[in-house]
């Protein structure tokens, strides 16, 4: 099958966006509802007509950093299971629980009345969503060879920005119109639609009934692949004494918690900053998220084929790979200066750049795990890696409300800015060639 996008592995990679999507929808509301006075007042129970003091604000923002710290140190824990299970039970049982938990703590969100019972959701949905991206992935580099697994990546990784732009289009009008419970409780529902979809169309290539025997071969074109997909489980005790699996956790550790970054406090970026000549609310901050967003989009799309394309031009998967991620650490770089200008669309247009590019370097990043480990070990080196970078997210976002108290955004901003070039130097040094690991 040699037509582009022709064939059932699209459909499968369609349904991986709209799962995606919607997991990034549960995960991002709460970056919304945190700047609703009535959120803050029922969180921090502050009686209705009593004044917020400046203290209730700094109290207020340390709050936000346990919020979101809340989620990161599930999603970490989470990743220390679902890779394991998912590479136990298979993608189409580990991914259908994985859904099922979360969308019952999104849903459950909308019903707390205290930090106490926001943090215990916000736990729940991290163990929950950290089975998206190892359930993702492996499906990826089940249903694709590796010259289109950059690509198919990049776009089933675009549904975290498609997420992000429903949210800023929907949740600010549904809290200013219905209250911010309503906003985590009519999201958090449409999850299980899609788990019944999931369970109805997904299994293995092999096992599929709808795919021809033309794209099962494409499929299972790569050689080396074919030789090692199968075989004894590997724990993950024995994956941490490859390099390769380093390379990729450590990546994921220097990237990861700018992408937090990115998302849980842009809002309070934009509403609180006073660097920044005008500030936005909740009635004026949705158009800003969807350019930023659809930027990064694109950039998530862009990347991954652009590395795809240099496979296709003969290039190494290993030349290919690394010289995209140099491109998107070398874009990242003027982000800083967003934390310093005036100009509202001078930061607009610089946090684009640089989402566009994280989305890319993350796409490409995605791909080398499957590059260098065999389909078995694929979910397990994921979760490895998600583990590393939610501990990362974690220690960011919990200290970024400490911080911006002290000294504002630039500290958090000039680390965002060197971020990716770090980890490309860390996964260069470890892994100068990509090599594919020798598990036994």
């Amino acid at each position: 099958m040699n037509n582009f996008m022709q064939g059932y592995r699209w459909r499968i990679l369609s349904l991986l966006f709209f799962i995606t999507t919607v997991n990034y929808i549960d995960r991002q509301v709460v970056s919304f509802t945190i700047i609703d006075e009535d959120f803050q007042r029922d969180i921090m129970n502050i009686p209705d007509g009593t004044p917020i003091t400046e203290q209730d604000q700094i109290q207020y923002d340390r709050v936000k950093g346990w919020i979101d710290s809340a989620f990161k140190v599930a999603y970490a824990i989470g990743f220390v299971v679902t890779g394991w299970f998912i590479d136990r039970v298979g993608t189409r049982k580990g991914f259908a629980s994985a859904i099922t938990l979360w969308n019952i703590a999104a849903i459950g969100t909308g019903f707390a009345g205290s930090i106490s019972s926001l943090l215990s959701m916000r736990f729940i949905l991290g163990l929950g969503e950290a089975g998206n991206f190892p359930s993702s992935i492996k499906s990826v580099a089940e249903w694709f060879p590796k010259k289109e697994r950059a690509f198919a990546t990049g776009i089933f990784n675009a549904g975290t920005n498609v997420g992000v732009i429903l949210c800023a289009l929907f949740v600010p009008w549904l809290i200013i119109h219905t209250g911010w419970q309503s906003s985590f409780i009519i999201t958090g529902a449409i999850g299980f639609i899609l788990l019944v979809f999931w369970l109805k169309v997904y299994k293995k290539p092999e096992n599929h009934t709808k795919i021809s025997a033309e794209e099962l071969e494409h499929i299972h074109s790569d050689q080396e692949e074919a030789s090692s997909a199968t075989g004894s489980k590997i724990s993950w005790g024995k994956l941490f004494r490859y390099k390769q699996t380093w390379a990729f956790a450590l990546g994921k550790f220097f990237t990861d918690c700018v992408w937090t970054l990115f998302l849980f406090w842009l809002p309070s970026f934009f509403n609180e900053n006073q660097t920044l000549e005008q500030n936005l609310d909740l009635k004026s901050i949705g158009l800003p998220f969807i350019i930023i967003y659809l930027v990064s989009d694109v950039g998530s799309i862009f990347y991954g084929w652009l590395s795809s394309k240099f496979i296709q031009m003969g290039w190494s998967i290993n030349k290919a790979r690394k010289f995209t991620m140099l491109i998107c650490g070398l874009t990242v770089l003027p982000i800083f200066f967003a934390s310093l200008t005036t100009s509202l669309i001078t930061a607009i247009v610089l946090l684009s750049i640089a989402t566009a590019a994280h989305q890319g370097f993350s796409a490409n990043l995605y791909s080398i795990a499957s590059d260098m480990f065999p389909k078995r070990a694929v979910a397990s080196v994921v979760g490895i890696g998600g583990l590393f970078g939610a501990v990362s997210g974690a220690l960011l976002t919990a200290s970024t409300g400490y911080i911006i108290s002290f000294a504002g955004y630039l500290p958090v901003f000039m680390y965002a800015s060197i971020a990716y070039l770090i980890a490309l130097a860390v996964i260069h040094v470890l892994v100068p060639k990509l090599e594919i690991a020798k598990l036994n």
